[in-house]
């Protein structure tokens, strides 16, 4: 299984020309938040949305060489704002119901974060009442909801995100995996206990997974880099994945379009040599 690309890496682009430079970089499969990556529609309200539309923006991609494998839907899930968040829940569902004319079966987000990282219990029982709505959506289109944990965020750790499915416990609700969102300062020389931990709690859910990585600067903060260029155990990462989900899509994250084919290589390169 090749490695896929966030689409919006490319720029906020018409459809056509998207789907060109993706597969002119060698990408097969593309996780594709409309509104950061399709320019010539507002899709920042729900209600643009059609299955001709759906169709036609899949179709762009197949005409490439290139799959959707997961729709992101970058939205706060839990936001205290009632009203936002609605229209947040809308927009998630809509990707849900169209998911499937785009060639798609995942619609993937993380929970969204609170200035100052404050959090209480009612934003808990907030998120796990929207992943309910959410899951239930889903189960009526035959389709995922991929919930991806992130450090700073109401689900920042696999034990948090482990939680939450024991607390709706769906089938149509998996995990995106990404160790480099579950890595921090603090915890970043115990990098193998928390790629261990996540799988063990979460392995088992996973159905697509990302692909960044993380290092230390010269000040000792953990900053972001294209997958290859950090210090994140990917030979561990890609051993366990090959272990619980074999054949599962990567997306790769972060690489600026001249890095793209060195983080793709590296990755392939490892899984391919995991066992």
């Amino acid at each position: 299984m090749t490695v896929g690309v966030l689409a919006h890496l490319f720029g906020c682009l018409p459809v056509h020309t998207l789907a060109e430079q993706v597969s002119a970089k060698g990408f097969r499969h593309v996780q594709l938040a409309l509104w950061k990556a399709i320019d010539g529609y507002d899709f920042t309200k729900p209600g643009k949305l059609s299955p001709g539309l759906a169709s036609m923006i899949g179709e762009a991609f197949d005409k490439q060489g290139v799959s959707i494998s997961v729709l992101g839907c970058y939205v706060h899930l839990y936001d205290r704002n009632e009203e936002q968040r609605r229209t947040n829940i809308e927009r998630f569902k809509e990707l849900l119901r169209h998911a499937r004319s785009f060639g798609c079966s995942i619609v993937a987000a993380e929970t969204g974060t609170n200035p100052g990282g404050d959090y209480n219990e009612q934003d808990w029982a907030t998120m796990r009442n929207t992943l309910r709505e959410l899951a239930e959506e889903a189960e009526r289109w035959g389709v995922y909801v991929g919930m991806e944990a992130a450090n700073g965020h109401l689900i920042g750790t696999a034990p948090e995100l482990r939680r939450m499915l024991d607390e709706v416990p769906s089938s149509n609700i998996g995990v995106v995996l990404d160790p480099g969102n579950l890595l921090k300062t603090s915890n970043f020389e115990k990098q193998n206990d928390v790629i261990e931990e996540a799988f063990s709690l979460l392995g088992e859910r996973v159905i697509a997974a990302h692909a960044k990585d993380r290092t230390l600067n010269e000040q000792g903060e953990l900053v972001t880099v294209p997958a290859g260029f950090g210090q994140m155990n990917y030979e561990l990462y890609m051993k366990l994945l090959n272990q619980y989900k074999p054949g599962v899509q990567i997306i790769m994250e972060e690489a600026k379009p001249d890095q793209m084919a060195f983080s793709k290589q590296y990755i392939e390169n490892i899984r391919q040599n995991a066992v």
